[in-house]
């Protein structure tokens, strides 16, 4: 399960967040895996489930 970091700054975007956004897409890869970024997704109140984008099958 990965999310699109697209996907993030599109929402810190929308929140006003502008500099965490910025923060965010310096800092992450272009697919983020929440096991691993779960600690700052959650640091910007964001829920992984709600920002997954579907695996190829």
């Amino acid at each position: 399960m990965t999310i699109s970091k697209a996907t993030v700054l599109a929402v810190l975007r929308e929140r006003g967040q502008h500099a965490r956004a910025d923060f965010v897409d310096r800092e992450l890869p272009d697919d983020i895996d929440p096991t691993v970024h779960g600690g700052l997704l959650a640091t910007l109140h964001l829920d992984p489930s709600e920002l997954v984008k579907p695996e190829p099958v």
